[in-house]
């Protein structure tokens, strides 16, 4: 008899799907949703389905979740694809969910990437839906309020799935190591860092983490029934090299903070290299981007408006295409952020009015720039005395907007750095026209 071999193991099934979860016991991640007591296990366990979305981003278990739905209520499982179901298809399988009704078993029908499903493939399923002859599970990546028709994601709740924590990540790899139906009849020596190394790799994906898993074993140096994995190995199959980086751990949070001063101290050079130091260890580019979009306001601000566009359109670019292609796109980013004048004078502004809007919460609003929709609001005041900018020559009103307690303070203090220079004139400008004013009322 010919002998079993590591690489004639199942060699046709992908490790991921070898290892899919039945159960929710056996489910690795998204607690929120399926820890003791919350929403979806509770709608699980006791069979309240209805038709559901998942929206997350890949490999965080938005099919095997659905095929445990499916399992736990012993309800029949349909999948179908965007890519090759036609109008006609759909309403076959709606027909035969129809009839399957009728005899007492309820159809799942998982829809995974509806967002590339058409208007009119999605109005397919509305009235089977609407009907309760389907139990519809969506699966998307993308954000549903933009992708999915509004008639379909009305009747539809949404369930918003993270990517996996570098610990759950770990738990799927040890557990594909120890299993059967993964390595667990080999002696894989494979050292708890290089786990960590794949993990951080996978950013959140368990299918992306198991495929590398699967990958390295197999380039493994191995004997009958033992298996070594050594550093290597995992950069040879990564194409990375191992980075002093944790993404939950003090170096992610240096890494970070390195970037944000090297923006703020205008230097381009420092940037680039801390930038590329989170990027080539697998930092996640929209968490990146996120952070430079905070940037662009809390040390820049009104002393280049631009940055703030330049931020967002770096972060929509980066969810476009994602990595290696958007790397170059916050490379451009971090340097108009290091290249542009700064001001720090709307995130010190904001924050003095939020410390007085603690602190004064019952300071009522002045009577005239209250609103008043109805008589009685009227017959009360509200409104009295207000007065309409734009019927004025300078286009500004003698109105008081502040409560009385705070009238006269300033938050907003702009400095004289790049384009906040004109608008620190014009402040000075308004503000002289309202003294002026005051002053001749006296």
């Amino acid at each position: 008899m010919e002998q079993q071999t590591l690489f004639s193991q199942n060699r046709f099934e992908p490790l991921a799907a070898r290892l899919r979860p039945s159960t929710l016991e056996e489910f690795v991640g998204q607690e929120h949703l399926v820890g003791q007591g919350k929403v979806l296990r509770r709608i699980i366990e006791t069979d309240a389905l209805s038709s559901m979305i998942f929206w997350g981003p890949p490999g965080v278990g938005k099919t095997t979740l659905a095929r445990i739905i499916a399992n736990t209520t012993k309800s029949k499982f349909v999948d179908f694809s965007a890519v090759n179901s036609s109008i006609k298809d759909i309403r076959s399988v709606m027909q035969q969910a129809e009839d399957n009704q009728r005899f007492g078993e309820r159809t799942i029908v998982f829809v995974d990437e509806i967002h590339r499903f058409n208007k009119a493939q999605q109005d397919a399923f509305l009235p089977y839906v609407e009907k309760g002859s389907i139990i519809l599970i969506g699966a998307t990546t993308e954000n549903p309020s933009f992708e999915v028709n509004n008639a379909l994601l009305s009747r539809c709740k949404v369930f918003l799935l993270h990517a996996l924590t570098t610990d759950n990540i770990k738990t799927l790899l040890k557990n594909a190591i120890t299993s059967p139906n993964g390595f667990g009849n080999y002696n894989v020596d494979i050292d708890e860092d290089m786990l960590e190394m794949i993990a951080v790799f996978s950013n959140g994906d368990a299918r992306t983490a198991l495929s590398t898993l699967e990958m390295v074993i197999l380039n493994g140096e191995y004997s009958e029934t033992d298996i070594k994995v050594t550093k290597d190995i995992i950069e040879q199959c990564i194409s990375k090299k191992s980075l002093l980086y944790d993404r939950n751990g003090e170096e992610h949070y240096n890494l970070i903070s390195a970037l944000h001063k090297s923006m703020r101290n205008s230097d381009p050079d420092a940037a680039l290299y801390w930038l590329a130091r989170m990027l080539e260890a697998g930092e996640d580019p929209l968490y990146i981007a996120r952070r430079v979009i905070r940037f662009s306001s809390e040390d820049i601000g009104l002393a280049d408006p631009r940055a703030l566009e330049m931020a967002v359109a770096a972060y929509n670019a980066c969810h476009y295409i994602g990595v290696p292609e958007c790397n170059v796109i916050l490379a451009q980013a971090v340097v108009h952020m290091a290249l542009s004048p700064k001001s720090n004078a709307l995130y010190v502004g904001y924050e003095k009015a939020k410390k007085d809007a603690l602190e004064q919460l019952a300071e009522p609003v002045p009577l005239q720039i209250r609103n008043a929709p109805t008589q009685l609001m009227k017959d009360l005041d509200y409104g009295k005395g207000y007065k309409y900018a734009h019927d004025f020559k300078e286009k500004i009103a003698d109105l008081q907007c502040l409560p009385d307690s705070l009238e006269g303070t300033v938050y907003y203090d702009p400095t004289e750095q790049g384009l906040e220079k004109k608008y620190k004139e014009r402040l000075e400008i308004i503000r002289k026209w309202k003294k002026d004013i005051k002053e001749s009322d006296k």
